[in-house]
């Protein structure tokens, strides 16, 4: 059994993409239909399981995805030492809801929100890619400022900021606001009900 060049150029798309794929991006990008590509896509599969190869195709409705086969896992994640993630702590999720509703904030604005010592959360976000340095703010010992990144949105399934809860939703049950004081200068206020 041999691939075509149509199937290989489907499996190039494939590992290309890293992650689930369309059945009709994928046909589109390699000029055919839908059907066709669906057919040739089980072809590539069985040619895969033929050769005994590592990989296989996955069919995730309806997407495709190029992976490995799940005996070669454990090798796989100590070749590129993948770690397990570890869930974030409650003091780190409240950093991360302070910067991304009030970004670019620095350190000392987060603190004062919370009202602890933030500076280890910080550092450790931005160690994990979820934060990351948007510049220094022009005040007295220019400060820098954290956003969130490109990283933070892909792992909240988030297309923007935008895409954040309003945050009305996150009301007291008195119903009191918390307003933001911009004090002289462009210095941080905690923020105040």
């Amino acid at each position: 059994m041999l691939l075509n060049e149509k199937c290989k150029e489907l499996l190039a798309v494939l590992f290309a993409a890293g992650e689930p794929l369309q059945q009709e991006r994928a046909a589109q990008a390699v000029g055919i239909d839908g059907p066709t590509a669906g057919k040739l896509l089980q072809h590539v599969k069985d040619y895969l399981e033929e050769l005994q190869l590592p990989f296989t195709l996955l069919r995730l409705g309806d997407s495709w995805q190029l992976a490995t086969l799940e005996q070669y896992a454990p090798v796989v994640r100590q070749a590129l030492e993948i770690r397990r993630g570890t869930p974030l702590s409650q003091a780190a999720l409240e950093v991360l809801a302070i910067v991304a509703y009030n970004q670019p904030v620095t350190k000392s604005f987060v603190e004062q929100v919370r009202g602890v010592d933030s500076a280890s959360v910080v550092n450790s976000l931005v160690e994990k890619g979820l934060l990351e340095e948007q510049g220094r703010l022009e005040i007295p010992g220019r400060p820098i400022a954290y956003g969130t990144s490109a990283h933070f949105l892909r792992c909240f399934s988030l297309n923007s900021l935008a895409d954040l809860p309003p945050v009305e939703q996150f009301l007291d049950q008195e119903g009191d606001q918390l307003e933001l004081e911009t004090g002289p200068a462009g210095e941080d206020k905690p923020l105040q009900p």
